[in-house]
């Protein structure tokens, strides 16, 4: 090829590269540019020459970093069929380029640098050892040029690593070979890698002062920063007797480095990977030296120096690397010292825990995070947990803990010397505030453990703490809230601190009741803690939250003064009606909503968990309640039912039948009264009359104030919340010898099992009638002509509130709003927040009373009829966000809790028909979003904005997977069903298939699960919707369906006879589904495990699943006769169970989808070299295999 050929086609390249390069050129151009430049890449036969020119160093930087793309191209795609002296040729004049033909290393471009590595390391990837022995002798030939050299030698090391272990971007042949031949040359490159470090920090450090010599010193850094990288690419994975070698050589340079500002960052990363690894105890005991003194001594050094630099990025990113090794000497130290190990607690341990406290109290709210974790191993530890360092180190701790427990610290605010960090750390305040609410519950554990070691001292600081907050004045900051003047927001210094208090005191309490006895319980100071918090008087209402949750935790001392039940009652009862402006007619804010709801349910709590202590206050309870409930406006219909459900669970401590049906009955009698009215019956069995009572069909003027029907819809609420509250609550007592005498038990069930009754259900079944017309009413408001009822106000009545859709899209809630804004902004957010919870709460009712009331409830005539003609009717009108509760809160533990006996009469009635309907609303809904994922852009409709195809998508998504666990949850057994998937290794290593998913050989069919298949309508609905949903986009449904349910359910009709269609249905799903789910390792594990299991069942059957096979893409026709002929001869030994696997794997790999990122890639093929390591007795079989081509036969044989 004639040199003025090479030249005009460089001459054409440059300007073509240019064109692309220039930001000014049309876009027509650059196009035009690049198609040639790919062409010329793909095409042209001198390459190589070409590529050696545009490198030269001459050129321009983005003219050589092209040519020397081409030369990777040309090894990366043509090196199998290039000459061997053109390979040889190509890699000399590689080499020379690294030896003489870059710039400087200050001046040379590290995108330069970069290429000219990679280029090195696809030859090596391409012939390394076998073909190319003295490769790392010309690398260390290069490195003795100097520092340019060196730099890209350690840039090649560090690559070959990275591509070989890290990434593992070869054939598994080739990776075995070089990751061996690496491995037994360990020694000579840890050496080389050490000397090169230690040579060129000697020389920077000799030179760093001297102004003249600058140049020199800033060229031996840059090698110097290199050769830490590249470490960092190796300390990972050696052995660890080379980190350790030479009396840990390697360890104590990295300490020393990190007072080196240059270097430090580089020098903390080595250190933190090599003292993170993992392996044999025995290995890693050398890596205690960093407990010593001299190492103890570099680190913490390094630590204040970069501290008191004030905060500057690099010194903090250092800092954050520091405080990570730190953490992981405490997990090092944990896990090798034990009660059988030789290892001693270091002696500088003291000084270790200082620094660590020293990290704990730093002004950066992550650093102290990054602490919590290795606090909570050390007080968990069998041997540290009793050493009286760390003992007397727990009151530091907590006294830390008390600082870190307030919020503050946002990005966007300077109330704190965390503030600063914190704008490195975080991108908004909704950021912040998600990360510390897990950092603080981080911390409770942590503290819980502490406090396990010393529960006294906790308890004391909790009560000193309570006590300053109690009279500390009030601070409300500069923001003030809009609940009232002068209250406090979430951001006021006031609420901070007592939140703070508050959640210090609830986990160092709880922890001192589980751990001392009885008599070492400082009843006393308790008493007169809660005392004092009982007196105090707040009109704030976030305070008052706090209030009542100090309230709650000091209660178990009551236990042992019951005498002051009555006070703490009389404190909550007065939160329940709590307002901030008397008898307020404004909306109430969801800060005083929350203080109302925060004392029912501490009211609740409290009987739930010492019932026996407030039954002697019954009466007095009672009296309260009624009072309370006398004036219609006083709570809401939710706090009523709240307090009754209070009274409720007491009354299951009369362990008398008769004594609380009555009770119940008088409780009831309000509701029965409202519910059983000619005027309600009339309201709830007919939609339009329920519309216009409810007052849905009005037009308001003033949406905000005005809301004439307010009272009637209390009224329905008021009804279903009791009736749920009964519901739930009212039950007979555990113990069967008290249920027996209190005339709860009625019999045995043939198994043996006691049958009681609920002394609700008398009354609970009076009013179901009506429960059942309001659900029908309520699945009938979504008919159209019902929609077109509702009045202008109140169209959107029965949309989803904001609140929801942002959850389910994943939106943060704005910070200050929570707590500051009314709960419902307008009477049309009223409306629907009314709409939403009646439905839920109907459904909760139902879902309940299977539970609760037993086989009374499910014997009610006609049970599955009645709820197919009310829950169930209208279901197409009704929008996924409502049918998703449906099925989690009614059918689902309806379903579960039914006795086998009525399974045939209810649950498969019931059932039957509603997975058919689901599988057809599903499969057209995911129909849809298929199609609009494959319109373009443009053709969509602009009626629907993204948003709302998000919020619907993912609302499919999430109907979706509630359905699927419906099925799963009836038909299959968990025991031990987990999804054993290990993240698998990307990239195409076909040597393991990365992901191993066994589905459990427990994964049984439930008796439900049998009886539903028994009904062939059922079994067919259920196997449709099981095997259609694998190709539905939703992974997690996929991955769950495929391990726990589709084996078992076909395993079950495997015995009958299954139509030669029907199986090849079965398996074309699960490739289908392969198809979809392809890219994501966990789906295409166990997809490929059940097809496997498929196929191995039922070819012997069914001829027809060959023929589905082969009509998978690229599949080896050959490859296939041998499995399928293996798998028919019955004869045959049987391979091992993985081998087998991962023939088939290989087989059906033209159905498993790709990532759009590898879709069009272009493959890269790289050839296996001869085998370095000869078996010692070649068998028969090596010998045929080992012959010079042996293509064909090595194909056979490949595991």
């Amino acid at each position: 090829m004639s040199a003025e050929q090479v030249s005009s086609l460089c001459e054409q390249l440059m300007k073509a590269v240019t064109v692309i390069m220039d930001p000014a050129s049309t876009q027509r151009y650059r196009l035009e540019a690049l198609k040639f430049c790919e062409e010329f890449k793909e095409k042209c036969p001198i390459c190589v020459p070409c590529g050696l020119k545009l490198a030269e160093k001459t050129q321009t930087a983005i003219v050589r970093h092209f040519g020397l793309q081409i030369l990777e191209h040309v090894v990366k795609f043509r090196w199998n069929n290039m000459p061997r002296l053109e390979k040889v040729y190509l890699k000399n004049n590689v080499m020379g380029l690294i030896s003489s033909g870059t710039q400087s290393i200050l001046e040379e471009e590290s995108h330069i640098k970069d290429v000219l590595s990679r280029i090195v390391v696809e030859m090596i990837k391409r012939e390394w050892p076998q073909h190319w022995p003295d490769m790392l002798k010309e690398l260390d030939t290069l490195s003795k040029q100097g520092e340019t050299q060196t730099e890209l030698v350690m840039f090649i090391l560090l690559r070959l690593a990275e591509d070989v272990v890290t990434f593992q971007t070869l054939p598994t042949q080739r990776r075995r070979d070089i990751q061996q031949t690496l491995t037994q040359n360990m020694e000579k490159i840890f050496s080389f890698l050490l000397t090169t470090l230690q040579q060129n920090v000697n020389k920077y450090r000799r030179m760093k002062t001297d102004l003249a010599q600058e140049p020199k010193a800033q060229a031996n850094c840059r090698v110097g920063i290199a050769a830490l990288n590249t470490l960092a690419g190796y300390i990972d994975w050696v052995a660890l007797s080379h980190i350790t070698a030479d009396n840990c050589k390697l360890l104590e340079m990295l300490c020393l480095l990190l007072n080196e500002p240059e270097l430090q960052i580089g020098a903390a990363e080595c250190l933190l990977i090599a003292v993170s690894r993992k392996g044999k105890l025995e290995d890693r005991k050398p890596l205690m030296v960093l407990f010593g003194d001299v190492a103890m001594h570099y680190i913490l050094s390094a630590a204040q120096t970069a501290d008191g630099e004030g905060l500057v990025e690099k010194h903090y990113v250092f800092l954050k690397r520091l405080c990570q090794v730190l953490c992981a000497l405490g997990s090092q130290l944990c896990a090798l010292l034990g009660s059988d190990s030789d290892v001693e607690t270091p002696a500088n341990f003291g000084k270790y825990l200082d620094s660590f406290l020293a990290f704990t109290t730093h002004p950066s709210q992550f650093l102290r995070s990054s602490t919590q974790i290795t606090w909570g191993a050390l007080f968990r530890h069998e041997v540290l947990s009793r050493d009286p360092l760390l003992l007397a180190m727990i009151p530091k701790y907590l006294r830390a803990s008390m600082t870190n427990l307030v919020k503050v610290g946002f990005p966007s605010k300077t109330d704190s010397p965390s503030c600063e960090y914190s704008r490195f750390d975080f991108d908004s305040d909704e950021d912040f505030n998600a990360f510390f609410n897990s950092f603080r519950a981080q911390q409770g554990e942590v503290m819980r453990m502490a406090c396990r070691l010393d529960p006294q001292t906790g308890f004391q600081m909790a009560g000193e703490w309570l006590k300053y907050q109690l009279t500390a004045p009030v601070d409300t900051g500069p923001m003030n809230s809009k609940t009232g003047e002068g209250l406090c927001s979430i951001f006021s210094p006031s609420f901070v601190q007592w939140d703070a208090m508050t959640f210090f005191s609830e986990s160092v309490i709880s922890q001192m009741f589980r751990i001392l006895d009885k008599d070492e319980i400082p009843v006393n100071d308790g008493i007169d803690l809660l005392q004092l918090v009982l007196n105090f008087e707040t009109k704030d209402p976030l305070i008052l939250s706090c209030v009542l949750t100090n309230v709650s935790a000091l209660f178990p001392f009551v236990t042992y003064r019951p005498e002051y039940l009555p006070q703490v009652l009389s404190k909550l009862f007065a939160s329940v009606t709590f307002e901030v402006i008397e008898e307020s007619k404004a909306p109430r804010t969801r800060a005083v909503k929350n203080v109302r709801r925060h004392a029912c349910s501490s009211i609740i709590k409290m009987c739930r968990d010492y019932p026996q202590l407030v039954l002697p206050n019954f009466e007095m309870l009672y009296n309260h309640v009624k009072q309370l409930l006398s004036n219609e406006l006083l709570l809401t219909q939710m706090e009523k039912c709240a307090l009754m459900e209070a009274l409720v669970l007491i009354s299951n401590q009369f362990k008398d039948y008769e004594r609380q049906k009555v009770f119940l009955e008088e409780l009831m009698a309000p509701v029965a009264g409202l519910w059983l009215s000619p005027e309600m019956q009339r309201v709830l069995s007919d939609p339009e009359a329920f519309i216009s009572y409810v007052g849905a069909d009005n037009k308001i003027a003033d949406p905000v104030l005005e809301d004439p029907s307010g009272l009637n819809r209390s009224r329905i609420s008021f009804c279903v919340y009791t009736i749920l509250g009964v519901v739930k609550r009212a039950r007979w007592p555990a113990a069967t010898e008290e249920a027996k005498a209190g005339g709860f038990l009625v019999g045995y069930m043939p198994s043996g099992s006691p049958i009681y009754r609920n002394p609700c259900t008398e009354q609970v079944l009076k009013l179901l009638d009506n429960l059942l017309a309001l659900i029908r009413t309520h699945n009938n408001l979504y008919m159209p002509e019902m929609v077109a009822r509702l009045g202008e106000t109140f169209a959107k009545a029965l949309d989803m509130l904001e609140v929801e859709k942002n959850a389910i899209l994943g939106l943060p809630q704005p910070l200050l709003e929570l707590y500051d804004s009314p709960v419902y902004k307008t009477v049309l957010e009223r409306m629907q927040g009314f709409f939403c919870t009646l439905y839920d709460n109907c459904f909760h009712i139902l879902g309940n009373a299977g539970p609760s009331m037993q086989q009374d409830f499910y014997t009610v005539e006609g049970l599955a009829t009645q709820l197919l003609s009310s829950a169930f009717i209208n279901l197409n009108n009704i929008p996924d966000y409502r049918l998703r509760p449906m099925l989690r809160v009614f059918v689902k533990p309806l379903v579960l809790s039914c006795p086998s006996e009525y399974y045939e009469t209810l649950v498969c009635p019931m059932l039957g028909p509603l997975v058919t309907y689901l599988h057809a609303r599903l499969s057209q809904k995911w129909q849809v979003i298929n199609q609009r994922s494959m319109l373009c852009e443009d053709e969509a409709a602009d009626d629907n904005p993204e948003s709302q195809e998000m919020l619907e998508e993912q609302l499919v998504r999430l109907l979706t997977r509630e359905v699927m666990d419906l099925i799963t949850v009836c038909c299959v057994s968990k025991k031990g069903v987990e999804h054993n998937t290990t993240a698998a290794v990307d990239g195409d290593d076909d040597e393991a298939m990365a992901t191993e998913v066994t589905p459990p050989a427990s994964a049984e069919l439930t008796e439900l699960g049998k009886c539903l298949m028994k009904q062939e309508d059922v079994c067919t609905a259920l196997l449709i919707t099981a095997y259609t949903s694998l190709s539905w986009k939703d992974t997690l449904s996929c991955q769950r369906t495929t391990t726990q349910l589709c084996w078992p359910l076909l395993k079950q009709v495997l015995p009958g006879n299954l139509l030669p269609d029907a199986v090849s249905w079965f398996f074309t799903s699960v490739l289908k589904g392969l198809q979809t789910h392809g890219q994501h390792d966990g789906c295409m594990a166990a997809l490929v495990h059940l097809a496997f299991q498929i196929y191995e069942a039922l070819r012997p059957r069914y001829a027809e699943l060959k023929a589905v096979m082969e009509q998978i893409p690229d599949i080896q026709r050959d490859s296939l006769e041998q499995f399928d002929s293996k798998l028919l001869n019955p004869t045959l030994q049987k391979v091992a169970d993985k081998r087998r696997k991962d023939h088939f794997k290989r087989l059906i790999t033209g159905c498993i989808g790709k990532p759009l990122g590898e879709q069009f890639r272009k493959e890269v093929h790289i050839r296996n070299l001869p085998s370095l390591f000869k078996k010692v007795k070649p068998s028969l079989e090596t010998d045929v295999l080992e012959n010079e081509d042996g293509e064909g036969l090595t194909a056979l044989f490949e595991p």
